[in-house]
């Protein structure tokens, strides 16, 4: 699209351009009586396509959890939506840096249901509905929400993925649960679940990625940490590229 409308540009400079020197030359060169005077007419430019919008590529829509006014869980002044963000961010280095297109769907400290004015509901169903919205105008092959959990019980911790009740939703799941297994020396399985927004609506293998338990003192160590942060995000991405290296075209 720049290339064409970058030799249009040139090929209507070089008219005028022609059509100055002309102007020029006639003003000192000897004309003939009965040479009839030229006029120089630049032939019609071909009409420009229609414009499209722009949007990102991308092979991966990272979903950063919460963001805003929606802090997610918390503990003190610790908030969840710090956190997704900080490990969406690691991750969506760590998947460019390996070759994979990957786009975040909040870069800062915002609510997606601020950018939904259309809908008339509460908050948080603009909020998610905002994100099913980028999923349908992207269409990325994977989808990935990235959450940190809570508990009230004192001995829950470690990751838990969990995914659509479908193949691929599935297999993707089970790479990214057996990464931050290893990672946090965890045994936890992969979950299935219908309940959430972004499993049932988005159309394209999705999972959520409980990073960890806010509400345990060792997970809670790991996930306020930048190192933390990035093993987590090399531990989703390993799962990501695992899964693209099986999954059929």
């Amino acid at each position: 699209m720049r290339v064409h409308r970058c030799t249009r540009r040139a090929a209507l400079f070089l008219t005028i351009i022609g059509m100055a020197a002309a102007s020029l030359l006639g003003g000192w060169a000897p004309a003939l009586a009965s040479e009839p005077e030229r006029q120089i007419v630049p032939s019609p430019l071909p009409p420009l396509p229609p414009a499209r919008h722009t949007l990102p590529a991308a092979e991966v829509l990272i979903d950063a959890g919460h963001g805003g006014i929606d802090s997610g869980t918390h503990w003190g002044d610790v908030l969840e939506k710090d956190i997704n963000l900080a490990i969406s961010r690691k991750l969506y280095l760590v998947l460019r840096g390996r070759g994979i297109q990957a786009v975040l769907n909040r870069t800062g400290d915002y609510a997606l249901s601020d950018d939904n004015r259309w809908q008339r509901a509460s908050r948080h169903n603009r909020d998610l509905s905002q994100r099913k919205g980028l999923s349908d105008m992207i269409e990325p092959e994977l989808f990935v929400s990235v959450h940190v959990n809570w508990s009230k019980r004192g001995n829950n911790r470690g990751p838990i993925v969990i995914h659509q009740n479908e193949g691929r939703s599935a297999l993707l799941g089970s790479f990214i649960q057996d990464g931050l297994n290893r990672q946090q020396n965890s045994r936890r399985l992969p979950m299935p679940s219908k309940k959430y927004f972004v499993l049932s609506r988005v159309k394209m293998p999705s999972v959520i990625v409980e990073t960890g338990f806010l509400s345990d003192p060792r997970d809670r160590e790991m996930l306020v940490s930048s190192r933390g942060q990035s093993r987590i995000a090399i531990a989703i991405a390993d799962g990501i590229l695992a899964y693209f290296c099986v999954s059929p075209a």
